[in-house]
């Protein structure tokens, strides 16, 4: 655990808070990312890169999280899912338009 004394409890809360929203903007960006190099078919290393990536950076930030304590954790995994909120709010009807290049509907979902 850090050693965080003299540091006042709301803002190790707030810290983390922030931190989670910046991981977690950063992880759904390159998701959404990963998921139209896979639809357009095109850079497939890319997307695999962006996959491991994503992974170790949510596993590291939550590590540093887990190293401040136990409401970091979940002050940091509250601001990871109003990331998540945020930019699902802002991709409402994505279905319609389309992801990337081709769009879903133009190979069709499960065909």
């Amino acid at each position: 655990m850090i050693d965080v004394p003299a540091l006042a409890p709301p803002l190790i809360i707030g810290l983390a808070f922030l931190g989670g929203a910046l991981l977690g903007w950063a992880f759904f960006r390159a998701l959404r990312r990963t998921t139209e190099l896979i639809i357009d078919g095109d850079h497939m290393l890319l997307a695999l890169a962006l996959t491991v990536g994503r992974l170790a950076l949510i596993g590291a930030g939550f590590y540093l999280a887990a190293l401040a304590g136990g409401v970091a954790i979940l002050a940091t995994l509250a601001g990871v899912l109003c990331a998540k909120a945020l930019l699902l709010k802002g991709a409402r009807g994505i279905g319609a338009r389309g992801i990337g290049a081709r769009g879903i509907g133009a190979r069709g979902i499960g065909a």
